[in-house]
């Protein structure tokens, strides 16, 4: 897929990766749709973002993805700005393991929701184009992380939840593919909360040795997670894969032993 001209739906958008991700659509001539629940950011972020590219070619609306109506009101408004969808990247995301509920709420339950709207909207069968739907994961989404246990099960769920729905796309023919990111260590918001009693819990006298991985894994720029969202798009053959991104290994992809059955179509 040719991203000029496509119009992309970014949750979590007015800082850390979700940002990132904007401002390289943007540059690959998308008009881009950010959705935040912080406002002041992303009033901000639009802002700075109509000092480099049209105005017109970006929208913020403020939308916390735990509410089920306020996220399929903005996915209403984004239709009825630009016309059209092409590209859902499922971004928002918090790291809470005090208030685990609300952790399992933004990183599972709203990628969910915010699948399942973006295919409604893109699928062939429904009047739409097709289109590329990214949720983003993690390396805690690959493997344990003794400290985050609850942000580690959300992340596993994003990938366990995209590759099911991607053969599900396939064998539907909705012409939506639908991918996962999963990143190191990424310099954002998110990474500071590690440093807070409040996001931490029970976790938080561990967080020397979250720094001490960091230190060990090293801590990557948001630009690069952007490299890996463009690949994604661009590459019409990638459906159902698991992109790893890491500060040693940079872009590449997970190898799964086994590919799962498909039935064919009924």
């Amino acid at each position: 897929m040719h991203v000029n001209g496509k119009v992309a739906l970014v949750t979590g958008g007015a800082q850390g990766i979700g940002r990132a991700f904007v401002q390289a659509l943007l540059g690959k001539g998308a008009k881009v749709a950010l959705l935040d629940r912080n406002s002041e950011a992303g009033q901000e972020s639009k802002a700075a973002l109509d000092e480099q590219f049209e105005a017109q070619r970006t929208l913020f609306i403020q939308c916390d993805v735990t509410e089920p109506e306020q996220l399929k009101g903005a996915f209403k408004k984004v239709i009825e700005h630009f016309g059209r969808l092409d590209i859902v990247v499922n971004n928002a995301g918090v790291n809470n393991e005090k208030d685990w509920e609300s952790t399992i709420q933004v990183n599972l339950t709203s990628v969910i929701r915010g699948t399942y709207l973006g295919i409604e909207y893109m699928k062939k069968g429904n009047g739409g184009d097709g289109g590329v739907i990214i949720n983003i994961s993690s390396l805690a989404g690959l493997m344990p992380a003794a400290f985050q246990p609850v942000y580690c099960a959300t992340k596993h769920g994003v990938i366990g939840f995209t590759r099911s729905i991607a053969l599900a796309a396939n064998m539907e023919n909705y012409g939506v593919r639908l991918n996962t990111i999963c990143p190191g260590f990424v310099n954002t918001p998110i990474l500071q909360s590690i440093d807070k009693e409040e996001n931490m819990g029970q976790y938080y006298s561990y967080k020397d040795e979250i720094k001490n991985m960091m230190q060990f894994y090293g801590v990557m720029d948001p630009s690069i997670i952007a490299e890996g969202l463009i690949t994604i798009i661009e590459d019409d053959t990638l459906n159902g894969e698991v992109m790893k991104i890491t500060a040693s290994q940079g872009i590449h992809f997970h190898q799964y032993g086994q590919t799962p059955f498909t039935s064919s179509k009924r």
